[in-house]
């Protein structure tokens, strides 16, 4: 069983930046494609990041030049630097590792079935 833990959520004004964090537990980093969901209220989750154990990244075009996921494996960690944020990215935030191992970045990209562990999610309020 994989865990996952969120932080660094927040309010902001819109043009302002947040970094998210998840911690892992040990050497998921290294063994699952992970990234990162959004789910505003009445809408649905949305796939936002993600990367392979290899260092791979792809991200949706919504956040394409603003958005960067990084990992730092020695820390069982997983990042989101989220940058010039708009009043459209308020959401809660879901850390993610796919339980079918590596290689998923991309059926998540094409909006395929998730079969995922997750975090309990971190708010992110963009004002405008």
């Amino acid at each position: 069983q994989v865990q996952l833990v969120e932080s660094g959520g927040g309010s902001v004004q819109a043009g302002g930046s947040l970094r998210l964090s998840c911690v892992a537990s040990r050497y998921t980093s290294t063994i699952y494609s992970m990234g990162w969901f959004r789910q505003a209220p009445g809408k649905e989750r949305e796939w936002v990041a993600c990367i392979e154990p290899d260092g791979r990244t792809s991200y949706a075009d919504s956040v394409k030049g603003g958005f960067t996921i990084s990992k730092d494996n020695a820390k069982n960690a997983l990042y989101l630097q989220m940058m010039s944020l708009k009043p459209e990215d308020t959401a809660m935030y879901y850390c993610a590792a796919d339980r079918r191992g590596s290689g998923y970045c991309y059926r998540w990209a094409r909006g395929e079935y998730v079969d995922a562990f997750w975090g309990q999610g971190t708010q992110v309020t963009v004002s405008s």
